[in-house]
């Protein structure tokens, strides 16, 4: 049985995940942008939080964690390679480990770039992974800490997952992110249908969080670097992946 999704908003436009096992009870969240809409989301639904499971050291992820422990007396698990910059951990993590949410184990993905130390957590059985901000809806986040080069290889591992995989990611940035898209392949059918499938949502309030690895793949810029007719778009056909890669964060870093 799929582990249940629920999508928190927090903060301005961050999100964290409820992730929950319906056979055992078992509860986990990624991210803690802030306290109380977590602990609303438990109380509602009944659940227990049992793990809290962190992503990278950026406070609008993780200043929520001391209340939400002392709350619940959830575990704690972070990157070992992060450690120094997160709350107190109970379990340190490194790529390849694993984290059980009842029935279910998640893998741990390195996906530095944004920083260095983030990681993923993919839950094969349920085609979760929760990206936080290194692949995000229509776009990546900023390059703060790794290299266009460590970047481009995150990247690449997330798109290698399945194709119905849901990409959990951590901040509702999808209209700016079409927009720039937009402006790199303004014919691209999939993209103009995600365009306005995200302002209809935006309309109504909707979180256009979580999006298909497969809508990603059709659709966002930067899994699209390798593409000839995106390096094409931006003037570097021949080029390596990495370098249009590159290009296209600087472009999305002006715009």
């Amino acid at each position: 049985m799929p582990l249940d999704l629920v999508t928190i908003p927090c903060l301005k436009d961050n999100y964290a995940f409820l992730i929950h096992d319906p056979v055992t009870g078992a509860t986990g969240v990624i991210d803690v942008p802030e306290a109380a809409p977590i602990i609303a989301a438990l109380e509602s639904r009944g659940w227990q939080l049992s793990d809290i499971l962190i992503t990278h050291h950026h406070d609008d992820h993780i200043a929520g964690v001391p209340a939400l422990r002392e709350a619940t007396g959830a575990r704690v698990w972070g990157a070992h390679a992060d450690a120094h910059r997160l709350p107190p951990l109970d379990h340190a993590l490194a790529e390849g480990d694993s984290v059980t949410i009842g029935q279910e184990t998640g893998r741990v993905m390195d996906v530095s770039g944004h920083t260095m130390g983030h990681i993923a957590f993919h839950f094969p059985q349920s085609a979760l992974v929760f990206t936080a901000d290194s692949l995000m809806a229509a776009g990546c986040g900023r390059l703060f800490e790794g290299s266009p080069q460590t970047m481009w290889a995150s990247l690449s591992k997330l798109a290698a997952l399945p194709s119905e995989t849901l990409v959990c990611s951590g901040h509702e940035y999808t209209t700016s992110n079409i927009r720039f898209a937009l402006s790199l392949e303004p014919d691209n059918p999939a993209l103009i249908s995600r365009a306005s499938q995200v302002a209809l949502a935006r309309e109504d309030v909707r979180p256009t969080v979580p999006s298909t690895l497969s809508e990603e793949l059709a659709t966002n810029p930067f899994l699209r670097a390798a593409l000839p007719e995106v390096k094409a778009a931006i003037g570097m056909a021949g080029s390596s992946d990495a370098d249009a890669f590159a290009e296209i964060r600087k472009r999305k870093d002006r715009f």
